[in-house]
């Protein structure tokens, strides 16, 4: 037991001094070239201009940490909800709560197009909610967990239809603007933002690692879960209650991201581990720092142009799945 503990101790270290380099080495990537010296002297509150040092601390900053705190949810999210559900594709977005985001946020646009700094990824947060809302409603019906997955797939695909109906007849300079925002971005983040995204992923995480051996537990099945004295509905829900609120959160103000949720857990369990402790510490770490980086790539890789987050993490998620397929394919062979 303390081995295990000194290995958890020291895996955490470890990762977070890869984040913490990341967060330094990321901060010196940027459409304005700044030494080192620039940014050392900034952080410490010493900037040579203020342009300089609303770049640092507005631009910078805000977004490196929100993107490390959405990195790290997501991904999160996707692990519990994975081993709960021990289902390797389930993925957090799975239960429509980017289609609810999606359709709140297409109703804002169109509705209050003068004010969408609050009003934008609040309408995003109550169409996440109502997405989940309408999954736990069904979940009274089904009485298994493959139903449930069917059921917020379906809930994805009928609020995405209206999102794309009321773009259609809607204003076009609206729908851009939320098609935009639908496929992800920390253009506009905000050091509040952090704050409420951190304190919402932090809390979550508290309780799934009060719950990790619980839920270590359904790795063994359900019956012999029952037979440990696991609640195994009970502890399904408040996992997709957790996965859902961390979602909601992390989409209302960055959009939609695909595939971090659903990718970095497969690389944590291969290097690291399928315990719930090393896999949740794991994809936290991992996870920010990924998101960290696809940021770094869409606002450096074309000058004068900020890709999209999410088609940068579509197209390597892709990658990512052809290339276990194959692997899966020749060790079958």
């Amino acid at each position: 037991m303390k081995h295990s503990i000194v290995n958890i101790t020291s895996l955490a270290m470890l990762l977070l001094s890869i984040s913490v380099l990341s967060i330094i080495f990321a901060l010196t990537f940027g459409a304005a070239d700044l030494t080192p010296n620039q940014l050392m002297q900034c952080i410490v509150k010493q900037c040579d201009n203020a342009l300089t040092e609303a770049i640092v601390w507005q631009i910078r900053i805000p977004r490196i940490l929100v993107g490390f705190a959405a990195g790290a949810g997501l991904a999160s999210a996707g692990a519990i909800l994975q081993n709960t559900t021990r289902n390797p594709l389930a993925d957090p977005y799975l239960f429509g709560i980017v289609s609810g985001a999606g359709l709140g946020a297409t109703i804002a646009s169109i509705a209050f197009p003068q004010n969408l700094t609050f009003t934008l990824p609040f309408a995003a947060f109550l169409g996440a909610l109502l997405a989940i809302s309408l999954v736990f409603l069904l979940a009274k019906f089904v009485q298994r967990i493959e139903q449930l997955l069917l059921a917020g797939v379906a809930i994805s695909f009928m609020l995405g239809a209206i999102t794309q109906f009321t773009l259609y007849i809607g204003d076009p300079l609206a729908s851009n603007r939320v098609l935009f925002w639908l496929m992800g971005s920390l253009a506009n983040v905000e050091m509040t933002q952090f704050y409420l995204i951190f304190s919402v992923v932090i809390c979550a995480i508290v309780i799934i690692l009060a719950f990790h051996r619980h839920i270590d537990a359904l790795a063994l099945g359900d019956e012999n879960a029952m037979s440990l004295g696991v609640n195994v509905n009970k502890l399904r829900l408040l996992m997709l209650a957790l996965c859902a609120a961390i979602t909601a959160v992390i989409v209302a103000y960055c959009g939609g991201i695909a595939f971090v949720g659903l990718m970095i857990p497969h690389i944590v369990r291969h290097y690291i581990g399928s315990s719930t402790v090393k896999l949740i510490i794991g994809a936290s770490f991992i996870g920010g720092c990924f998101l960290i980086w696809v940021d770094v790539i869409a606002r450096s890789a074309i000058a004068n142009l900020e890709l999209p987050l999410g088609i940068i993490t579509s197209i390597i998620g892709s990658v990512f799945f052809l290339f276990i397929m194959i692997q899966g394919n020749r060790s079958h062979g």
